[in-house]
């Protein structure tokens, strides 16, 4: 049995976790179980998001072979099998997910544990309501509820009384702020000045802001840009064209407000921040610098795993517990087993038209909206793990396969983490839109290394409505590095602060 305690950082301290006293009840509800414990992988994790899509103790089965949709396991009643051995569907191996931070000092957690088995085999007698059938995490119906959060924020915010931004881990986002617009203004005008003087500047000069949050980014860069422009003495602020680009009409009309002052100088354009050429191709080769800011955390994602040398996709399936979905339905005049089309509905329509569509179950759209948060808060993710035929054969973008995934994998034995499908296909289609001597700057929560997946966990998380999740750095490194661009990561100015900031640009 293979154990795998991955916050470290948790391990030493004024406080530490105290691991042995964990793994007791863990080794009694095993000793117990009719399991195969040499195919038993334990993992201990610390998720830190408070709201997240997991229980305390979670169990994934490790499938032997692809599952075909007609098989057991293949489709959106089915537990996954945890005993059989060999046929399609059914499990080479087992993972037991602890989560540190809500189970140290639990004295239930080898009933939690016997529990969970008994769960994932289908012999609890309760059970779940399920969502969705098992799909790739990037295909979940999460991502749906994601979408409808920036769709309908306005409605969000109006019955949580606040905005999104102060729903933030310190009320704002990590990334705005940072003092880093001067340096960069500076350099951009350095550019400028020796394009000029070569007769080689545009007479348009573009610059584009993807995630505008609620625009004061963008209001402290076109101030000091104003500013030093005046100094500089050259009038390129006369021939700034700056465009705001969000998925949010909502975010988009309030960052508006927020830089009105500059006028005509600005543009904003709602787009899909996974294809933002399908907008802004008309400024291809034509950006000087291309801003985003927190954008790539908040884009659907997969995860792969490596186990004992083999690849592998995990599979998810949203769900809520049976008594959440009764209590959910008893509120909503419905039965658990109508959740799913209810929510899916729900996705479908937002909350305005859903109040219409039912107004015996929504009087309104307050009503729709309690339902949707209701569900939300509820919602959860059961996984597996899933073979790969091969990483080439794993599409992460439509221009990209799995296998640009291989150097990370093969670096770290036994391994989990996001392929950030959503934020390499963004930035893979953001590049072609630098001038050749633009930049791409970016702050997000990035991990620097394929090893940080192997001392904590990266989520998802749920921040307010929308899902979060640390971007896999390495790998948007790989892919600009295979396209002619230079790829930097730097820590944040700021001492505690996860937010780094990557910068791309053509390698000289």
């Amino acid at each position: 049995m293979l154990i795998d305690v991955r916050p470290v950082a948790k391990l030493t301290g004024p406080a530490p976790v105290d691991v042995a006293a964990v793994l007791a009840p863990v080794f009694d509800a095993l000793g117990s179980a009719e399991l195969d414990l040499a195919s038993v992988r334990v993992v201990c994790d610390w998720i830190q998001y408070r709201h997240n899509f997991y229980e305390p103790v979670e169990v994934r089965p490790v499938l032997a072979n692809r599952p075909h949709p007609a098989e057991p396991g293949g489709g959106p009643q089915a537990s996954g099998g945890l005993r059989g051995g060999g046929p399609p569907g059914q499990h080479s191996g087992l993972e037991i997910a602890i989560d540190l931070r809500r189970c140290a000092g639990d004295g239930d957690l080898a009933a939690r544990i016997t529990r969970a088995l008994a769960e994932q085999d289908g012999t609890d007698g309760t059970g779940l309501v399920l969502l969705e059938p098992w799909q790739p995490a990037s295909e979940s119906c999460l991502w749906r509820f994601n979408t409808l959060y920036w769709q309908a924020l306005s409605r969000w915010e109006e019955a949580t009384g606040r905005e999104y931004e102060q729903a933030l881990p310190g009320g704002r986002s990590e990334a705005r702020d940072i003092g880093v617009a001067g340096d960069l203004i500076r350099e951009l005008l350095r550019v400028w000045d020796e394009l000029d003087a070569r007769r080689a500047l545009p007479e348009e000069l573009y610059v584009a802001e993807l995630g505008v949050g609620n625009g004061s980014q963008a209001r402290t860069w076109l101030d000091t840009f104003a500013d030093l422009d005046a100094q500089h003495g050259r009038d390129y602020y006369r021939r700034l064209h700056y465009l705001m680009g969000d998925y949010s009409a909502h975010v988009l009309d309030r960052a508006r407000k927020a830089v009105a002052h500059h006028g005509d100088k600005i543009s904003t354009l709602v787009l899909d921040a996974t294809r933002p050429q399908q907008t802004l191709g008309f400024l291809r080769g034509k950006a000087f610098c291309v801003y985003i800011s927190n954008v790539y955390d908040n884009l659907p994602t997969d995860d792969v795993a490596s186990i004992r040398g083999h690849p592998y996709l995990v599979e998810v399936r949203a769900c809520l517990r049976r008594a959440d979905a009764a209590k959910i339905a008893r509120r909503y005049h419905t039965r658990p087993g109508e959740l799913a089309a209810l929510v899916h509905r729900l996705l479908r329509l937002g909350p305005d038209l859903l109040a219409e569509a039912a107004p015996g179950r929504f009087p309104g759209p307050r009503e729709a909206v309690a339902f949707w948060q209701e569900t939300w808060s509820a919602l959860r993710l059961q996984e597996r793990y899933v073979p790969l035929d091969g990483l080439d054969a794993y599409q992460i973008t439509p221009a990209i396969t799995g296998e640009i995934l291989r150097p990370l994998l093969e670096t770290c034995g036994d391994a989990r983490m996001h392929v950030s499908n959503g934020a390499l296909a963004s930035f893979a289609d953001t590049l072609p839109l630098l001038h050749p001597f633009g930049r791409l700057q970016c702050h997000d929560l990035f991990l620097t290394a394929p090893g940080g997946y192997l001392t904590g966990f990266h989520g998802p998380g749920k921040y307010d409505g929308s899902v979060v999740n640390w971007v896999n750095g390495p790998l948007l490194a790989l892919a600009g590095n295979r396209r002619g661009f230079d790829v930097q990561i730097a820590p944040n100015r700021r001492p505690g602060v996860n937010v780094k900031t990557l910068t791309a640009q053509v390698r000289d």
